[in-house]
This record gives structure tokens, sequence and C-alpha cells, in this order.
């Protein structure tokens, strides 16, 4: 039992940080009903946030023993006043202690080790997804004591939702002055969901008592390409081997993986295609010395050429639509029982541009090239649209959509994404026979260009801003960390300060 709490005129302070769905209004009212049947008097208070944009919901409660009069209590936490924290996600357990709530003095830190990532997340250009483990590490030395376990997926195992989890590990910690008899009482006067809840309650209560775990390892892509056709499966093994052979011991793996990559968005020729790219990269990195930096030049191509190969466009779009994993994947997240019916409504907003990257090259350069006309198309197709992909019609029209890459090699997309690739490709040779690392660095730069539509044109209008500094940069030794400092900068954020703040600071060099 917590010190604090063994004293009996004490008041307890607890915070709940919790977004829509999670269930902190239940563990609320749950933990007030639990400390008034305990004969203590308890407040509870809210303070919304905004989605993940600016953090979750802070439910705060504040009990004390019950002495006949009411007392007066706060309606929001202090930093360096709270006693308990409850997270239902790692990074809301991280807005936690920056807010100052948790103090290794005095608080009890109990959060899901799960993650549900935020808006602040997904919009940064590149991989803007936080660092679990750095969360978890600080949690240790923050907390005076810090529980953590993956509650999310205990509670869907059983059934119920995050809230019955956290008042299990809740339970656990012993930081209440209340049996673990009173906490399920507590759930089984709710009236709905009882069973399910007392078997997540039961799951986590178990859970919390364990060691916090650290943070799980990145999980490496699963090469899935081996079905198919015996000639087709054999010509692809073919190429499996043929990495082997061609490739150096330090970008075998990666090359398989954008083998299998390619083949899947086209066939086995492009397959070929891949890794003939590849090969004349490896021949230079070999007679240029790229031995004895770890074949820098021939890994990375081997993961950014496969990039740019698997594009996104509207035929890789109607088919991941399409596929049957999907809609398995939406089932399973939107846990849909027997008898249930499932309603799928997509969202889209084409444009021109995607209509016209559809269509034959020499037909869809004739529209560009037309500017009243494009305009007076643009204005029919250039507006957003609910799709139900549920509905035969629908499905239908984006499955022919999704079969149309048998005729990709022919449309204006593929050619202006083949010409692209051999431009960026060529300026990798060139710069690696004066400035090896450089030209490892413009590799790496491909990674700002992803996506489609409107993403897609922000991605490449990012990289060309990055790569027009080359002209300054490939002069000088310290080229190759420019570089790197200007694509780090566009991945930064959304509107582009940082990185224009940084080209005006390689143009003073």
């Amino acid at each position: 039992m917590n010190i604090q709490a063994s004293r009996q005129n004490q008041i307890i302070k607890l915070a709940i940080l919790a977004v829509g769905g999670q269930g902190g209004g239940v563990v609320s009212d749950w933990i007030v009903h639990l400390a008034e049947e305990n004969g203590w008097y308890a407040q509870a208070t809210s303070v919304p946030g905004v989605a993940q944009r600016t953090g979750a919901t802070i439910y705060y409660i504040e009990m004390v023993p019950d002495r006949g009069k009411t007392p007066i209590l706060a309606l929001m936490p202090s930093p360096g006043d709270v006693d308990i924290v409850l997270a239902a996600e790692l990074m809301e357990a991280g807005r936690a202690m920056m807010r100052g709530l948790v103090t290794p003095e005095r608080t009890t830190l109990i959060a899901s080790s799960h993650r549900a990532y935020a808006v602040s997340e997904k919009v940064v250009p590149g991989d803007g997804i936080s660092d679990g483990g750095q969360v978890i590490e600080t949690a240790r030395k923050t907390a005076r004591r810090f529980i953590a376990a993956d509650l999310e997926r205990i509670a869907v195992r059983n059934g119920s939702v995050i809230s019955a989890s956290l008042f299990g590990a809740l339970a656990a910690s012993g930081v209440l002055p209340f049996s673990r008899d009173g906490f399920e009482a507590t759930i089984r006067s709710g009236g709905k969901g009882i069973e399910a809840s007392l078997r997540a309650f039961h799951e986590a209560f178990d859970a919390a008592l364990a060691p916090v775990p650290a943070a799980p390892p990145e999980k490496k892509p699963k090469l899935s390409i081996t079905k198919g056709p015996d000639q087709l499966t054999a010509r692809y093994q073919d190429l499996v081997l043929r990495v082997k052979d061609a490739m150096p011991p330090e970008a075998q793996e990666m090359a398989r993986a954008g083998l299998a990559k390619v083949v899947e968005f086209q066939d086995i020729a492009y397959g070929e295609e891949y890794l003939s790219r590849l090969v004349r990269i490896s021949a230079l990195d070999h007679d240029l010395g790229g031995d004895g930096k770890g074949r820098a030049l021939t890994r990375e191509a081997a993961k950014y050429i496969a990039n740019a190969m698997a594009y996104d466009d509207v035929i890789r779009v109607a088919r991941i639509k399409t596929q049957s994993r999907r809609f398995a994947q939406v089932r399973k997240e939107m846990r849909l029982r027997d008898g249930q019916l499932l309603k799928l409504t997509e969202f889209m907003h084409p444009r021109m541009e995607e209509v016209c990257g559809m269509l034959p090259a020499r037909l869809g350069r004739y529209i560009e090239n037309r500017p009243r006309l494009f305009k007076a198309m643009d204005r029919l197709v250039n507006r957003g649209r609910q799709v139900r992909t549920d509905s035969i019609f629908w499905f239908t029209i984006l499955y022919i959509l999704g079969g149309f890459s048998r005729f990709r090699r022919k449309l204006l997309r593929h050619e202006v994404e083949q010409a692209h690739l051999a431009h960026w490709l060529g300026e990798v040779e060139r710069l690696a026979r004066g400035n090896y690392d450089l030209a490892v660095e413009v590799l790496r730069c491909r990674r700002l260009i992803k996506g489609y539509s409107d993403t897609h044109v922000r991605g490449l209008s990012r990289y060309d801003r990055v790569l027009s500094a080359l002209p300054i940069l490939e002069g000088r030794d310290d080229g190759a960390e420019w570089l790197r400092r200007l694509r780090e900068a566009a991945l930064k954020d959304e509107n582009g300060n940082a990185l224009e703040g940084a080209l005006k600071t390689v143009e003073s060099l």
C-alpha cells in the first residue's frame, strides 16, 4: 500500500490521461464509485483535449476520507502534486511527464505500453513516430514507481475496452487503500459487459505485477511472394539466387526485400529491371572502393530504387483497397462479430493530374499541354467523393482500376516516374565518382518522395529544394553532412520553414 494513501487524512490525487473511445470517463466513474463505497469523499473533473492534437482528456480525481464535512478540493492537477497517473497510451505517459505530473518522490505511473499514433506523428513528411523506448526509460527514472503492460491488447483479447484493464492495473499497484474485491464489485455494479470487463481486469492485474518490458524491437518485413504459377515462381526464385550471387553480403537482405516489393508492384520482368539497375550500382560501388565503406552505396540503392520503382499511383491504391486482406484487417480492427454487417466508405479527391497519369502517355501529355482543356476537365473531376467500397458497383470499379497494372508501362505516370528515376540515378553515379558520401546522401533523399496526389507533389517539391543545393555542396568535403542536414530539415515539419532556414545557411557557405 502507498505510504501516503495509508495516512487517513491525506488527500489522494489521481490523474487519468485518455483519448476519445478509451474509456477514461468510465475509469474515472469507477474510481469515484469505489472511493465512495469505502467511505471516502471523492471529486472528479475533466479537462478535454482536442483529439491528439493538444493531447488527451485529463480526468482528475481527488479523494479524502469522509469526515462528515464537505472538503475543498482542486479542479485540476498541479505539477509535482499528483500521487497516481493512469495513461491509456504510452505517449500520454510521456505527455504527463512533460507536464510535470510525474515526480520521483511521489508519483506512481501506470501506463499501457501500446501505441496509438498522434496527428503530430502522422503529418511529419518522414518517419515522425516517437521513440517508445525512450519514454519507458524516462518513466523508470521520473516516476516513484512505474507499471506498464499492453493493456489495450489485454482488453481486446478479452472482448472489453482498455478502461477495464487500466482499472485492473490500478488495483494491482496497491496505491489505493481498497481491496481487490472492492474493485471487482465496482465493475459488477456497472451492468454492461461485466464478464468481459472482469476478464480484462484479472489479466491486467496479473500483467501489472510483472516487470516492465523493454520497448519491442522493430519488426522486419516479411517476404511473402512465394506462391503462384510454377513458371513464374521459378523465375522469381532465379532472381532471388541472382541477388545472392551478384550482391555483396551487406546489401543482400535489403535487395531481397526490394525485389519482393517491385515484383508485387508489377511483375517478374519489373524485378529483372530492378536487379539490373542495382547490379550496375554495385559494380560502380566496387570500383570506387565501396568495400571499405560497408558498401553503403549499394545498400542504400537497394532500398531506395525499390521505393522509387514501386511508386504510389491510382492503380496501386485501387488494388490495395480491394484486397481481401485489407477487408479482413478492417473487420479485425472494428471487432466485427458474426451476423454484423460492415459498411466501408472511402474518401477520395481525384485531380486531373491523376486522370492524365492513368491515360496513355501521348494522350495524357496532349491534355496537359492544353491548359484550357486541362482546366475544364479538372473542374469535372477535382472534388471530394465518398465511395462505398462495400457495394458491388464501387468495388468493381476499383477492382478494374487495380487490374490496369498490365497497362502501366504505357501510361503517362509511369513514363514520368521512369524519367525521374533515370535522372536521379544518373546524378548518383556522377557524384559517386567525385564524392562517394554525397552520392549516398542523394540516394537517401529519395525518402522525401512518397504518396500520391497532393502528398506526392509536396514531397517532390521538398526533394527538388533539397537537391537544389548540390551545385554548392558537391565540391565540399563536408557536402554529404550538409545534404543530410537539409534532408532532416525537410522531414522535420510540414510547412517547410526548417528547410528554408537550412537552405539559407548553405547559401551563405
